[in-house]
């Protein structure tokens, strides 16, 4: 698929945020320190994969209902969620 330049622009922004959010991370200095004290140095390499697919326009996907709110599902949210071994009731 091919997205536009602000569409680039914003993932990129994305992937700042994330990267910016784990080096203030507490914990995760707190542990790099642990191995540290436990006599480690750590090489960390984090690799962030962002997919993108147009939205879906209204009535393609299917609405279920969850506790009174409306949950809509699309093909691959169905997928992920029976890969993870969740059930949901989809004649409601």
């Amino acid at each position: 698929m091919d997205i536009n330049d602000e569409a680039k622009e914003i993932v990129q922004e994305i992937g700042a945020a994330i990267n910016a959010a784990v080096e203030r991370s507490e914990e995760v200095a707190a542990a790099i320190e642990r191995l540290r004290t436990a006599g480690y140095e750590m090489e960390l390499t984090l690799r962030l994969e962002i997919g993108l697919r147009e939205r879906e326009t209204e009535g393609d996907e299917d609405d279920v209902l969850f506790d009174g709110a409306k949950l809509e599902l699309t093909d691959d949210d169905r997928r992920t969620l029976r890969s993870m071994k969740i059930r949901f009731d989809e004649a409601e």
